[in-house]
């Protein structure tokens, strides 16, 4: 089989499509390459879906956190604390816990006029209960960064938004918000790459791989110990993720500069990301 073959046969295995079965035998760097390759789709799916629903959700829970009401305030602070003072690996396996322990049938919501079942089985799979986990972890992370750079914003700025007669939602809109933003975006650029180095963690967490559909790491540690020799395939995913996290700089950066391009250039910053080694 050549490598066009393989491509074409194993490009979009990891999402259902194409060969079901699994080389046995006579594994070629082409089959590692478009395996691995072909797993990191889930890995996009994880880190992507869990940074769209989680941008907006952190954003809350900053403005809860800084809220003067103690009933906005206390919950994000606990839920905050709780998320960022627990590894996300047990989070994987509590909430696994926690999904399968609901009932098969789903969850009676009886609304008075109308009631319903609600489905709960997707919670117990990899693309949904994993999402759900991976988005409520970086909600706090992200929210708790976000919370540095809404008390960062300089009261010269607000001071001067009350003298042009802004106030409420405009002043959040046109002062607050993008001032917040740029002052907490390499922090949340950090953010954005671990989350995507964490999507690795879904392999070892207990969500199951339906019919092998598995993430990157899920392929590479097939090939390793199908061959026994680990520095091929691991090192394929190492390369897979170190492009990955140099398109996330080259985006986030790309959104920093917009965010900065109201500031004279002697004042602007380059965004240097720091990847974190302990969480």
């Amino acid at each position: 089989m050549s490598c066009i073959d393989t491509i074409q046969a194993y490009g979009l295995r990891a999402i259902g499509l194409g060969e079901r079965l699994l080389p046995r035998s006579d594994f070629t760097l082409c089959d590692q390459f478009v395996l691995i390759g072909s797993g990191m789709i889930w890995n996009l799916y994880f880190g992507l879906g869990a940074l769209l629903l989680g941008f907006w959700a952190a954003i809350g829970m900053a403005l809860a956190r800084n809220s003067d009401n103690w009933m906005l305030r206390k919950p994000a602070e606990w839920f905050i604390f709780i998320f960022r003072g627990s590894p996300l690996f047990i989070q994987f396996f509590f909430f696994y816990a926690l999904f399968t322990q609901l009932p098969r049938e789903g969850i009676p919501i009886n609304l008075g006029v109308v009631s319903f079942t609600a489905e709960t089985s997707w919670l117990t799979r990899a693309w949904g209960g994993a999402l759900v986990t991976l988005f409520l972890n970086t909600t706090a992370y992200a929210g708790e960064i976000f919370l540095g750079g809404l008390r960062s914003v300089p009261k010269g700025d607000l001071e001067a938004a009350d003298a042009y007669g802004f106030s409420g939602w405009k002043k959040f809109r046109r002062i607050t918000f993008p001032t917040m933003l740029r002052l907490a975006w390499p922090a949340y650029t950090n953010e954005a790459i671990f989350l995507f180095h964490a999507t690795t963690l879904v392999y070892f967490s207990s969500f199951p791989a339906r019919q092998q559909k598995g993430d990157a790491l899920y392929y590479a540690d097939y090939f390793a110990s199908k061959t026994f020799n680990p520095f091929i395939p691991y090192p394929i995913l190492a390369m897979y993720f170190i492009l990955l996290t140099l398109a996330v700089v080259f985006i986030y950066g790309a959104i920093y500069r917009r965010l900065n391009r109201h500031l004279p250039s002697n004042q602007r910053t380059r965004l240097r990301p720091r990847p974190q080694i302990v969480r």
